[in-house]
């Protein structure tokens, strides 16, 4: 009993230490302790961890020295191991009381510590292996017993846990890393007004994820459009880049034939080809000219439009430096670049066909100028020139009275021929503007005015006319660019405004907050920064396309538009994220009441088309000067809250607070008491029966698990199934539960009851499972009983989420005979409509409608109409959660006779059914 004690001191204080957010060497260190303190026989325990190379390396054990060797010069290598190479694909332990008749350990270790015993343990957490545990002896057998040999896993479990929480924390603290790297960046873009500076900032930022700057840019031709050619070269390129564009002009290189980039291209995701020799794609010539052994191609991608690709290479194949986190990090950066080079193509497109067509209008004129001199001379051929002439022209005397215009002239001005003649050029204009210059100049930002009063922006060129050296008039031509003015706006809107929620971007937002936060910082009022994620959204764009992902946008935006107040700030700050800059707010509760706004904003479902959709938002909020005094911090303090609200189910908001954690001490009990629960066998089923109530028979049974803990005593489902989701628990308990209800039909079916049916609840893990088909044909075939009497029960969120591979793998299910039933209908997100798409035979109408059907009309209304639809649809229906005389009246008047509920029958144990189904039958008899 005192040793017991002694344990779960040692496991709370762990478990205290790993809630303190200790450091992992000084953890791990106690774990050691603790295990060699429960196993005196041991002479040596080691934790490894694994490496990049696949071998695990000694991190911390007892003794620190063996043979000469600290721990961390010892590594383990599966090649040798087998062992250890079992215990890895396998993630369970292994005990080798007398290794002279096992052949699995490591030969040279065995013979050079002489050992004698060995155990293996796995320190792995929901599935993913964090390193091995080793306990040997040196020359006498520690003789384990599986008590010992438990006590040992339950502090390993503790080590899994402890490495996987060091590691979430260094994944968030990279997270948190990567956005303050994207806010740089796309500070530093807008900042950038050319392309070399753009390109400078894109090499820096790469260089910096992926550590190598042999990086290079492939862009689009601006003017032979879909033609990429070579661009830039980091200047910190071991190439030059002078040299590196004269190789590729030397070797004939194009890019728009190049199978590598056409796959880029067409597929517009990142490409990494670790060796370029074993890739049939790669031009070898131009690697092997270059030096090239590793390659990786990420594509410049805006608005649906590839611009051209990133290539990042390394000249030693022994230098493997390509993650895919990094990679992932890399694509980012690069879609952020994207944007603005986008508009810096277009702009260089556009000043070249200005130049290219400026130099037509001089061409022209130079020509016009010679004609001109010779108008009397030239008669019908000057009309006939003139006319031919797209461009608007019109000659003036020198007292400005118009003498001649052209066809053009007279359409673009919507004049008729000879309308204009005689009249003053003033009449073009508006009051107050002029022609400007008497000689050769092209010139813009000049409105002309139109018959009809209406004005349009040109460009135009006046020439004077001379006869014998002197000046008689001028000849001005013009064109109308109103619809190059409106591209230039547009271009400016984009590079300002989210092109598919026309909000603006996070350009706009930093420009706005840093402004907000310099007048606060003066008159001592506060701003707040609230930051929206949706809910769901990503089922929502992987089940129904991105299209319908791109609607929700816009409807939020416009409700986010309707319910913020004139002061405050909207932008969206990409994906399904948005942000908000309330300024100048008097106290929070002025910050709450706009967040109430917001969430009643999402209270009315979305609709898309024939369906409906309920979308929910978490916000994140963070305040300064309180939370921060820059725009970064704000901004990124304010994405920390918004996650922690996500964290908490029902949580709409969450206030940034610096000490915010993700775990307590109770998970931590649950998980650890789950891993013991099916082996110490502390579950079992109740079953709660289904009544035909036309005949008051028993037509099934659902089964319905339970947890009888030792000291607890029972644990509600509500408090452990989510926990064994997280940790994957749920797939083996699943499979348990299967199996047993499975076995207790046969037993019912065999007392005579073969019309039972039982129906078995699969969580969403178990679903997504790849053996599960196998799993459940090979119950059937185990436990005899017929397919049909096994009804399957899925939530229709279960079956939403996923919906082709859901659909997929149900028919699948309903090809081995068993049936498939709905469960908790009427509560999900999803529409009605879908349900002639999947192969159903029971909708369950969830339990919640029950309690007030007689006196909500909502509720009676929602009931009425899925009892209907099942039967249109000529589905079996079954109520949950019936407790009344009144509410089964209601039911069995809409045709509903199938019950389940507190009204015939609590769940109940095997045996208790039993008596129940035997007075049933008794009081059916007679």
């Amino acid at each position: 009993m005192e040793k017991e004690q002694t344990r779960y001191s040692r496991l709370a204080h762990i478990t205290k230490l790993i809630n303190t957010k200790l450091e992992l060497r000084p953890l791990l260190e106690h774990v050691i302790t603790a295990i060699s303190e429960e196993v005196v026989r041991c002479d040596s325990v080691g934790i490894y961890l694994p490496q990049e190379d696949g071998k695990f390396r000694g991190y911390v054990g007892k003794p620190e020295v063996i043979n000469g060797m600290t721990l961390d010069m010892h590594v383990v290598d599966t090649e040798y191991d087998l062992l250890a190479k079992e215990v890895i694909e396998t993630q369970r332990t292994i005990y080798i009381p007398n290794t002279a008749k096992d052949n699995r350990p490591d030969p040279r270790a065995v013979a050079g510590f002489g050992i004698k015993s060995l155990l293996a343990l796995p320190v792995s957490y929901e599935g993913e292996l964090f390193g091995l545990v080793f306990l040997f002896d040196y020359g006498i057998p520690m003789d384990l017993t599986a008590d010992e040999i438990q006590t040992v896993e339950a502090y390993v479990n503790m080590a899994g846990v402890a490495i996987r929480n060091v590691k979430n924390l260094k994944r968030k603290e990279n997270l948190l890393s990567e956005k303050q790297l994207l806010l740089d960046l796309t500070r530093d873009l807008s900042l950038s007004s050319s392309m070399s500076a753009v390109m400078d900032k894109c090499f820096h930022y790469i260089g910096t994820v992926l550590k190598n700057d042999n990086i290079g840019v492939h862009l689009l031709d601006p003017l032979a459009g879909s033609k990429i050619k070579p661009s830039n070269l980091s200047a910190k390129s071991e190439w030059e880049e002078e040299e590196w564009l004269e190789k590729h002009t030397e070797l004939a290189f194009d890019p728009s034939n190049d199978p590598v980039f056409d796959a880029v291209v067409r597929t517009k995701k990142p490409l990494h080809i670790p060796d370029v020799t074993k890739d049939e794609r790669v031009n070898q010539e131009v690697c092997k000219s270059f030096g090239i052994e590793e390659m990786l191609m990420l594509p410049f991608v805006s608005m649906g439009e590839v611009l051209g690709a990133l290539v990042l290479v390394n000249f030693d194949k022994n230098d493997q430096f390509f993650h895919k986190s990094d990679i992932e990090l890399a694509q980012s950066i690069a879609d952020a670049t994207a944007s603005t080079l986008a508009n810096l193509l277009y702009m260089e497109k556009q000043e070249v066909l200005i130049e290219d067509r400026t130099s037509e209008i001089l061409l022209k004129n130079n020509e016009l100028e010679l004609v001109v001199t010779q108008l009397e001379n030239m008669g019908r051929e000057k009309e006939l020139i003139l006319n031919s002439v797209e461009e608007g022209i019109f000659g003036l005397d020198l007292e400005g009275k118009i003498t001649f215009c052209n066809r053009a002239a007279d359409f673009i001005l919507g004049y008729s021929k000879g309308e204009l003649i005689g009249q003053s050029y003033k009449l073009l204009l508006n009051k107050d503007e002029d022609l400007t210059g008497t000689t050769l100049s092209l010139k813009e930002d000049l409105k002309f005015r139109k018959k009809d009063g209406a004005d349009f922006s040109v460009e135009y060129v006046v020439s004077s006319i001379k006869e014998n050296g002197n000046i008689i008039g001028d000849v001005v031509t013009f064109r109308d660019i109103t619809k190059r003015k409106q591209l230039e706006n547009e271009i400016s809107h984009l590079a300002y405004y989210d092109h598919l929620t026309d909000l603006p971007n996070r350009i706009l937002l930093n420009d706005f907050l840093n402004k907000e936060i310099d007048k606060a910082k003066v008159s001592g009022c506060k701003v707040a920064v609230l930051y929206l994620d949706l809910d769901r959204f990503k089922i929502i764009n992987d089940s129904m396309g991105h299209s319908y992902g791109d609607a929700i946008l816009q409807d939020v935006a416009n409700r986010l538009s309707r319910n913020v107040p004139k002061k405050a700030f909207l932008s969206r700050q990409g994906g399904d994220e948005f942000t908000i800059i309330l300024p100048g707010f008097n106290s929070d509760n002025d910050v709450l009441h706009l967040v109430d706004k917001l969430v009643e904003s999402f209270a009315e479902p979305f609709s898309l088309k024939d369906t409906e959709v309920h979308i929910k938002t978490s916000i994140g909020i963070s305040l300064f000067p309180k939370d921060g005094d820059t725009a970064e911090v704000l901004i990124k303090n304010a994405d920390a809250a918004m996650y922690k609200s996500k964290e908490k189910s029902g949580t709409y908001h969450h206030f940034f607070q610096s000490d915010m954690s993700d775990r307590n001490l109770e998970n931590i009990f649950l998980e650890n008491a789950l891993y013991k629960a099916l082996e110490n066998e502390e579950l079992c089923i109740h079953y709660q029966p289904q009544i035909d109530s036309r005949t008051n028979s028993i037509i099934g049974a659902e089964a319905l698990l339970r947890w009888n803990h030792p000291t607890r005593g029972m644990v509600s489902p509500i408090d452990f199934i989510p926990t064994a989701e997280e940790t994957g628990l749920i797939v083996p308990i699943g499979k348990w539960v299967l199996l047993n209800a499975c076995k207790q039909l046969k037993v019912w079916h065999a007392q005579g009851y073969s019309h039972m049916t039982v129906s078995v609840n699969l969580s969403g893990r178990q679903f997504e499972e790849d053996d599960l088909l196998s799993m459940i044909e090979s119950i059937l075939v185990e436990t005899g009983i017929p397919p049909e009497c096994l009804h399957i029960e899925l939530t229709e969120n279960q079956i939403f989420k996923n919906t082709h591979v859901t659909l997929e793998k149900m028919r699948e299910i309903k090809m081995l005979g068993v049936k498939i039933s709905l469960d908790d209908f009427g509560t999900g997100y999803s529409s009605l409509g879908y349900l002639k798409n999947f192969p159903i035979d029971t909708l369950k109408i969830d339990r919640s409608f029950m309690f007030d059907i007689l006196t909500d009309k909502d509720n009676a209304a929602i009931t009425s109409t899925i009892i209907t639809l099942a039967q249109n649809l000529d589905l079996d229906v079954i109520a949950e959660g019936v407790e009344t005389k009144e509410q089964l009246d209601f039911l069995m008047a809409r045709s509903c006779f199938n019950i389940q509920g507190y009204y015939f029958s609590k769940p109940l144990d095997a045996k208790a059914l039993d008596e129940f189904m035997n007075q049933i039958s008794n009081k059916n008899r007679f």
